[in-house]
């Protein structure tokens, strides 16, 4: 398939779809959105894609939401519409382990879209804010919800607040990203690290994956039964067997993703 505003490559296992806007940093418009949409479900449709890397430019992953594109509309339009649930939701919903390698701005919409992914990455050079009350409005695609879950709930205020952006290491320090890396080795990273995620059972990773983002949504209790009935199911797939087997043998696996 081809796009108008991303790049979509494939890396041997990994998928990578880089936004691809640089006049308007990657302002995160309609059609840049539904082009995402459209990449994720090429690759959750391709078996030999086991893990899904987003990046965006030197400058930027993504300076926000496009403005110019909103500037027009009126509450009916967003509410009947149901502006942001469509499209948007899509980057969460993807069942494959989704790394975003951040370098630049990430901001509002970016910065939101970021955080909807499994695992970032962050150059450097990255800067993460939620500038929105800047221009007379709040952040409508998690920033609320996925920060505050992410840094707690002063330094979440302080951010949506105040628009003030955090750069990479307060970043890291405050477990908004995995981990902090020079920006020219950005995408290297990342490819890796989503190589050795798709190394392993694809059907595991998605337990990983789903297990994990249930912790925000139960308690302990139910988290912890909904973590070991994921277990228990473990003990159906092949992939469970030949690796336990692989151990006790002192060799490598070799998983067959079933």
């Amino acid at each position: 398939m081809s796009y108008e505003n991303i790049i979509v490559e494939v890396k041997d296992n990994v998928g990578l779809i880089t936004l691809n806007r640089p006049q308007a940093l990657n302002a995160l418009c309609a059609a840049l959105i539904t082009d995402i949409g459209g990449a994720l479900d090429q690759f959750e449709n391709d078996d030999n894609i086991r893990a899904i890397v987003i990046t965006g430019s030197e400058r930027a992953f993504a300076a926000g939401a496009d403005i110019k594109e909103m500037a027009d509309y009126d509450y009916m339009d967003v509410y009947k519409n149901d502006f942001i649930t469509k499209g948007w939701t899509r980057v969460a919903s993807c069942r494959k382990p989704v790394i975003a390698a951040v370098a630049g701005f990430a901001l509002g919409g970016g910065c939101e879209m970021a955080m909807m992914c499994d695992i970032i990455l962050a150059a450097d050079t990255a800067k993460f804010g939620q500038p929105e009350i800047t221009i007379g409005t709040i952040p409508g695609a998690g920033g609320t919800q996925r920060l505050t879950r992410a840094v707690g709930k002063s330094k979440a205020m302080e951010m949506c607040l105040t628009g003030r952006m955090m750069d990479a290491e307060e970043a890291e320090r405050s477990g908004l990203v995995a981990r902090v890396v020079p920006a020219d080795s950005l995408l290297d990273e990342a490819l890796k690290l989503a190589g050795k995620i798709a190394s392993f059972s694809a059907p595991v990773s998605m337990k990983v994956k789903e297990s994990v983002s249930k912790s925000y949504e139960m308690t302990l209790t139910e988290g912890l039964m909904f973590e070991r009935r994921e277990f228990h199911s473990t003990f159906a797939l092949d992939d469970r067997a030949e690796g336990m087997k692989a151990f006790a043998e002192k060799r490598k696996p070799d998983f067959k993703h079933r």
